[in-house]
């Protein structure tokens, strides 16, 4: 439930998601759920507000301290703290966000839930944190090539990898109606895709575990995957190539991105030694999204 009571606000912003992201898990690390609200979204100008919510006035001087440490002195300097009256300031943040629509796809908010049309595949999406709410170039760009794959194509197994606020893996049990698994490192991101997955009416489908790459008990348990969807960074990326390649199924498809043009490159090449060829490369709002197959 949404406390409507008064609450106090600290407000800065950064250069890029990569520190939004490192400033969102310092503070998560030591502001637990129910003390803290936090909340990051991407400017037209492409940097970073970050806001965090408190239910009782924070300390100021932690709070400079582990920005500081997360993004520097500088963005530490230039923190607000303020008070914001009694108001759904949760529902507020999200009003601004409109549809994003994405092929079949369609990523929004409850406040327009009603707008979908019928012959789209509505994502709602209402989590604290704001990566992968669609409105980003990478979440798209997966939406987007996962659309183009799934019009000739249908994978039986499939794995959401970093799944963040499970956006990927709603949209693939949505459209394929079989069972996906989601998988991330931070237990926060965790509970919010398995919370997304309830609302958007797809938790049975949706299995959501914590775990580093593929080391978790499931992935050796579970049969080899025919899709995997991994929206994380290029340096991850890479380093998964070898142990993705051997999770995949013949003819596997692979969609990832998180990682910019210029890394590009790199990516495809872990993977091409890996046997797997590119197939597709969308480029959306500065950042690269790949579809790759793995060749038999």
């Amino acid at each position: 439930m949404i406390s409507l009571a008064s609450t106090h606000r600290v407000h800065f912003a950064v250069g890029d998601e990569h520190t939004a992201r490192g400033v969102v898990d310092a503070l998560t690390e030591i502001f637990f759920e129910g003390q803290a609200a936090i909340a990051a979204f991407e400017r037209p100008d492409s940097r970073w507000d970050v806001t965090v919510h408190f239910a009782e006035p924070p300390d100021q001087p932690l709070v400079r301290e582990l920005v500081a440490n997360a993004a520097g002195a500088d963005i530490a300097a230039g923190i607000t703290f303020d008070t914001v009256e009694a108001k759904d300031w949760v529902k507020a943040s999200l009003e601004d966000l409109v549809p994003v629509p994405a092929g079949r796809f369609v990523v929004h908010g409850q406040h327009d839930r009603d707008r979908i049309a019928p012959n789209k595949l509505g994502i709602e999406i209402e989590a604290a944190l704001a990566f992968g709410t669609g409105h980003h170039g990478t979440t798209r760009g997966c939406l987007l090539l996962l659309d183009q794959a799934l019009k000739a194509w249908r994978p039986r197994r499939v794995l959401d990898l970093g799944t963040g606020t499970g956006v990927l893996a709603i949209a693939a049990a949505k459209a394929l109606h079989e069972k996906v698994l989601a998988s991330d490192i931070d237990p926060p991101s965790v509970q919010v895709a398995r919370d997304n997955a309830r609302l958007n009416v797809s938790g049975h489908l949706v299995r959501t575990v914590r775990a580093t790459g593929f080391s978790a008990p499931q992935f050796t348990q579970s049969a080899l995957f025919d899709l995997v969807l991994a929206n994380i960074l290029a340096n991850p990326l890479r380093q998964l190539a070898g142990p993705m390649a051997r999770h995949l199924a013949p003819s596997a498809l692979v969609i990832l991105s998180g990682l910019l043009p210029h890394q590009a490159p790199a990516v495809i090449a872990a993977y091409r030694a890996r046997g797997l060829v590119p197939v597709r490369h969308l480029r959306i709002e500065g950042w690269s999204s790949l579809l790759l197959r793995k060749v038999n």
